[in-house]
This record gives structure tokens, C-alpha cells and sequence, in this order.
């Protein structure tokens, strides 16, 4: 009995002192937890690689001095139960943060974004460069995925390729993010802009809307002075009234292949089917891609009795009712006469 009882009493000195470490250290893991390794600390760029470990994630944490154990980073996620969540990728980390606020980040998937700007009026080609430019795989890539018809229908655009409907804005994506998610992301935005009333003001004036994407191009490349947007439109829409040529120069570049820069009479003359000056029609799609302003003039053209304009050499242009008036314009403001 005497045995028994020292045994116990043993017994219950070992339990209270692993009880007292245990709380120690959960004391100690709690500190790790909520305490910055260097409130000084620098942001970095850190890596997880697709496959890594949490050992090697915790490894990789301490040997770049942002967080000060790898151990204790491990119990920290083990207790979190976040070893299944973390996500890899590239990450914005400082050792100024708590190792908790770390965990966070890369259990959330708050990787570093890279900036991809589309302004209005670029074509897709012009857009594939800057793609290609922000480190997201090749321009030619880029081109042949826009302009396959198979992968527009699975996007919900029914025409032959993604010309107009690649919305200009700037864009956040991750490293290594697929084009095809880029474009996806591009449509989505296009989707969005053109709202509820855009859909039914084009359906209201008897138009579709890749009609009027292609009238919008348009407007956003003869566009100068924004407060012009709505003007020029007025034009194009009475010119479509009247059975006439849009006589567009921006439709003509667009359809010649490798243009360098200089548009001759040659061009003017020349068929294609982008040729405003050759078809009584709007063009077979867009020549652009064009931004929320340009499709809201083309719906909402100013009321005017234009059907001439010329530009003034100071990025606003010269409106005309009448071909007298317009070749006036044209003697002062492109001849200097």
C-alpha cells in the first residue's frame, strides 16, 4: 500500500509538471502567434511552389527571417488545422506581421497581383502585346485564342472572334494565371458594362448588339475630344439613315494588313470588307475594343442634322449638314487653304 501511494504521488508530481510545460508552452506558441518577428521587418517577395510541404513552407519562412521558428510556424498550423489550406503561390510577406496574419495570407490565397491596363480603342492585337508584356504567356498565343470562334461561343459571344468585346479596364491576376481565364475576366467585365438598359436600348432602336460594339469602335477611334463622342455618333447614325458610306478611315486601316501608318488614296480605293468607303453598311464587327462611353453615344447619338466632320488638327473636329460646308472645312483645317 505504502508502494502504491509513493507511485501515485509520483505520478501526479510527473502529471502536474507536464500540465505546467504544456501551459508554458501553449503560452509560448501563443506569444509566437501574436508577436511580429521584427516589427522593422522589410515586405518580400516569398515563393510556395506548387507540391511544397509544410515543412518546407516553414523551413523557407524562417530561413528568409519572417517568422522566427519553423517549429513553432508548424504547431501554429497544426492547430489551425490549415496544413490542407495553404495555397501556393506568389506572396507580399513581412516579418512586421504576426505569424497568424501569415497564415492568413496564404491560407487565403492572397497572392501578389500583377497589373495588366487596357485602354479604350485598342484592337486585340494591341491587347495581346500588353498581355504579353505583363509576363502572361505570348502575344501570338493570346491572338489565336481570341480570335478562335469555338472559344467566343463558350464565352456567349456568337460571331467569329472576341474583337470589341475585350473591355478596356485594369486588371489584377496572378502569376501564372491561363490567358484564357485573362480574356474570360475581359468578357465578364464587357458583360457587366454593357447593362440591362444598354440591352434594351439596342433592342428599342432595332440594332444588335454587336452592332452596335462595332458603331461604338468606331466612335472611340474618330474620337478626339471625349465631349465629341455623342456628336460623331449623330453622324454615323444619320449617314446609316440616309443609305451612305460611313467613310470611316479608322475601318479602312483595320482591314489592311501590316498598316504602316501612312493611309494613302490607294487605301481608300482598296475592297475590303472593313472599307467604309466602299460598303453602305457598318463593317462586319468591330475594329475595336471599346470602353462604357463610346457604346453609350452610339445608343445615345446627340440630335444634329450632320453628316460631315474633319478633323481640326487640335483633337476636336469640324461638324457639316452639307457637302459645300464640309469641303470648306476641309480647305481650312486638312489643306490650309
Amino acid at each position: 500500500m505504502l508502494i502504491f501511494k509513493k507511485i501515485m504521488r509520483f505520478a501526479s508530481v510527473v502529471l502536474l509538471l507536464i500540465l505546467i510545460a504544456s501551459f508554458l508552452f501553449f503560452q509560448k506558441v501563443t506569444k509566437f502567434a501574436k508577436t511580429p518577428f521584427d516589427s522593422a521587418g522589410k515586405t518580400q517577395m516569398f515563393t510556395i511552389k506548387s507540391g511544397q510541404n509544410l515543412s518546407e513552407i516553414s523551413d523557407n519562412l524562417q530561413k528568409n527571417n519572417i517568422v522566427e521558428s519553423s517549429l513553432l510556424f508548424r504547431i501554429l498550423v497544426s492547430y489551425k488545422e490549415s496544413e490542407k489550406r495553404l495555397k501556393a503561390g506568389e506572396y507580399m510577406l513581412s516579418a512586421s506581421k504576426t505569424p497568424l496574419q501569415i497564415l492568413s495570407i496564404i491560407t487565403k490565397g492572397d497572392v501578389k497581383l500583377y497589373k495588366i491596363t487596357v485602354p479604350e480603342g485598342l484592337t486585340v492585337k494591341e491587347v495581346a502585346k500588353r498581355v504579353e508584356e505583363a509576363g502572361f504567356g505570348t502575344k501570338e498565343d493570346f491572338i489565336a485564342l481570341a480570335f478562335s470562334n469555338s472559344f467566343a461561343e463558350t464565352l456567349g459571344i456568337k460571331q467569329l472572334n472576341l474583337e470589341g468585346y475585350l473591355f478596356p479596364e485594369t486588371y489584377f491576376f496572378p502569376k501564372d494565371t491561363p490567358q484564357k481565364q485573362i480574356i474570360k475576366a475581359m468578357v465578364k467585365a464587357f458583360n457587366k458594362a454593357y447593362t440591362h438598359g444598354f440591352r434594351k436600348k439596342t433592342t428599342d432602336m432595332g440594332f444588335s448588339i454587336h452592332q452596335i460594339v462595332t458603331l461604338a469602335s468606331i466612335i472611340e477611334k474618330e474620337t478626339g475630344a471625349a465631349k465629341e463622342r455623342p456628336i460623331i455618333s449623330s453622324v454615323f447614325h444619320n449617314r446609316l439613315k440616309k443609305g451612305m458610306r460611313l467613310e470611316s478611315d479608322p475601318t479602312v486601316i483595320y482591314g489592311i494588313k501590316d498598316f504602316n501608318g501612312n493611309i494613302t488614296r490607294k487605301d481608300l480605293r482598296r475592297w475590303t470588307p472593313y472599307n467604309t468607303y466602299k460598303i453602305k453598311a457598318l463593317p462586319p464587327g468591330p475594329i475595336a475594343n471599346p470602353g462604357a462611353l463610346s457604346i453609350k453615344a452610339a445608343l445615345n447619338p446627340a440630335d444634329t442634322d450632320f453628316i460631315f466632320f474633319v478633323a481640326k488638327k487640335d483633337t476636336t473636329h469640324k461638324f457639316s449638314k452639307t457637302i459645300d460646308e464640309h469641303n470648306k472645312a476641309v480647305r481650312k483645317y486638312q489643306l490650309n487653304r
